[in-house]
C-alpha cells in the first residue's frame, strides 16, 4: 500500500494535517513546463524532487505536493468548465505568512485579492498559466467562531502594515522558499452544483459541511474548517472535465487507516478502482481523486 511520506519529528503537525482525511497533493497539465515549474519552485517556494521531460515533481521537506504534467498540446479547457479554483498552500506560523508577503512585495510579484476569512489570513494569485493559488496561514482553532456545528467565515480586510512587522525586514533576492512543515492546506474546485457535490463529500465521503457561503460550500474532516470547497462562482453548468485539458488532472487525499478503509469502500461502490497501490475516483462533473494511507 503506497503511503503519504512522514514528516521529520522537528516539524510540527499542521492543523489541517492532524484531521483523520487532508489533503495531500495537486496534479496539474501545463503547457510550458519549465517555466511553470520555475513558478512553484522560486514564487511558491517549492524543491524540485524530480524532473524528467515530461514531468516535474516539487514539494516540501521532501514530500511532493504539487506534479505537473508537461503536454504543449494540450488543450484548453473551456472557459466556466469544472477544475480548480485554487491550492492553498497552509504556512506553519504568521510570521511565515508575513515574510511570503515581504518577499512578493520586494519581487513585485502580482497578487490577485487577499482576505481575512477569521479562521485564516489569505492572499491569492495564479500561476502563469492560470491555476489559483492561496498562501494562507490559519487561527488556532479555539480563536473560530461557530454557528451550531458551523464555523463562521467572511472576507475582511487583513491589517497588512500590521502583518509586515512580523517579517524580518531583510531583502530576500529573487526567490523564495518554503518553511519546514509547510503543506497543502486544502483545495478549492469548480463544479456545474452545489447540492451533487455535497451529496458526494459530505454524504458519501464522510467530510462535512463545515461552512455555506453564497455560491460555495466548505467541507472539512476532523473539524477542520475545510479541506476541500466547492464553489459555482464561475462555472456555465453542463459541462464535463475532459482529462487531458490544462489545468486540475487531479486531487490526492490521504487518510488514516480507519478512514482509507471507509473511504476506498465507498469510491469502489461509486465507480472507483481501488488496488495495492491506492483508489482512485473520477466524479463531480469529471475531476479526478486518487486516494493513499497515511503513513
Amino acid at each position: 500500500m503506497a503511503t503519504a511520506q512522514p514528516k521529520s519529528a522537528s516539524v510540527p503537525l499542521l492543523e489541517s494535517h492532524r484531521s483523520p482525511v487532508h489533503i495531500e497533493a495537486v496534479t496539474l497539465i501545463v503547457r510550458d513546463l519549465d517555466r511553470v515549474a520555475l513558478f512553484y519552485r522560486d514564487v511558491i517556494g517549492l524543491t524540485v524532487l524530480h524532473s524528467t521531460g515530461l514531468r516535474v515533481v516539487l514539494g516540501n521537506d521532501g514530500v511532493a505536493l504539487i506534479t505537473l504534467i508537461g503536454d504543449k498540446d494540450a488543450p484548453a479547457a473551456p472557459e466556466g468548465a469544472p477544475g480548480l479554483f485554487h491550492t492553498a498552500f497552509l504556512l506553519p506560523e504568521r510570521r511565515h505568512l508575513a515574510q511570503w508577503l515581504q518577499t512578493a512585495a520586494q519581487n513585485q510579484w502580482a497578487l490577485e485579492g487577499m482576505a481575512d476569512h477569521l479562521v485564516s489570513e489569505a492572499f491569492y494569485l495564479s500561476d502563469p498559466e492560470g491555476n489559483g493559488i492561496e498562501i494562507y496561514r490559519d487561527r488556532p482553532r479555539s480563536d473560530w467562531i461557530y454557528d451550531g456545528d458551523k464555523v463562521r467565515m467572511a472576507n475582511t480586510r487583513i491589517d497588512v502594515p500590521q502583518l509586515l512587522t512580523l517579517a524580518d525586514g531583510d531583502e530576500v533576492g529573487n526567490g523564495y522558499r518554503m518553511p519546514a512543515g509547510a503543506r497543502i492546506g486544502h483545495v478549492h474546485l469548480c463544479v456545474n452544483a452545489l447540492e451533487p457535490a455535497a451529496a458526494v463529500i459530505a454524504r458519501q465521503w464522510g467530510m462535512p459541511v463545515m461552512c455555506n457561503y453564497p455560491g460555495a460550500t466548505f467541507f472539512g474532516s476532523g473539524g477542520y474548517h475545510h479541506h476541500i470547497a466547492t464553489n459555482v462562482w464561475r462555472t456555465n453548468g453542463g459541462q464535463h472535465r475532459e482529462q487531458e485539458q490544462t489545468g486540475l488532472a487531479g486531487v490526492t487525499l490521504a487518510a488514516d487507516r480507519e478512514h482509507y478503509a471507509k473511504l476506498a469502500g465507498a469510491w469502489k461502490v461509486t465507480g472507483g478502482q481501488v488496488n495495492d497501490t491506492g483508489a482512485i475516483l473520477t466524479t463531480l462533473d469529471g475531476l479526478t481523486f486518487n486516494l493513499i494511507q497515511k503513513a
